[in-house]
């Protein structure tokens, strides 16, 4: 049983942390939020900055709500509590779009050593990286952010957009390949010739 002073990592604790916090143990769902919540305010500041905390409030809300019927171990309660955040998301962009707000920005978040992600996105900084990602079609950002930020399979992320799993790696591909790209061109520089510059 965790304790106050103790932060369970997600892992090999995850079936009995999950079992203390549906019998209504406060420190076990704290440790679940501590684990997840960093991951879930960047995916979801990346894609609604103004309405990410409590977009992030609203997702724990339902996840503490519908934990009895959750089934399955550390990857899908992950994949399970970002499809809830996704919804939620896309109920504030619904009540958004009828009372007219900001555009969406973007904010990526470190990648994990086994992604293709970390050649592109290691070593930027954040706000770098915002507006790198910032230029990506909404789709191609959201699916290199679940895999990236969150650490979400192929699979997991197709279920959270809505897509076939091979949509998501042709999203994720297309926006990777173009982040390499700008990267390059960032890398270069600014390259005038001294004859273009007389």
């Amino acid at each position: 049983m965790p304790t106050a002073e103790t932060r369970l990592p997600i892992g090999c604790d995850f079936a009995e942390l999950l079992d203390a916090a549906r019998r209504g143990d406060e420190r076990a769902l704290a440790a679940l939020w501590r684990e997840l919540q960093p991951a879930l305010l960047r995916y979801l500041r990346a894609v609604d900055a103004d309405a990410a905390e409590d977009i992030a409030s609203d997702t724990w809300l339902e996840v503490t709500r519908r934990l009895d019927r959750f089934s399955g171990g550390e990857r899908d309660f992950r994949g399970w509590l970002f499809t809830i955040a996704r919804h939620r998301l896309i109920d504030a962009r619904r009540r958004a779009a009828r009372h007219r707000t900001a555009p969406v920005a973007w904010l990526p978040e470190r990648p994990g050593a086994d992604d293709p992600a970390a050649d592109v996105l290691a070593g930027l900084s954040t706000e770098a990286s915002v507006r790198l990602v910032s230029e990506l079609p909404p789709e191609q950002a959201e699916a290199v952010l679940l895999r990236v930020m969150a650490g979400l399979d192929t699979e997991r992320v197709a279920r959270i957009m809505g897509k076939q799993p091979g949509n998501v790696r042709v999203l994720s591909h297309r926006g990777l390949r173009s982040l390499a790209r700008r990267l390059t061109v960032l890398d270069a520089g600014p390259n005038i010739p001294e004859a273009a510059a007389l």
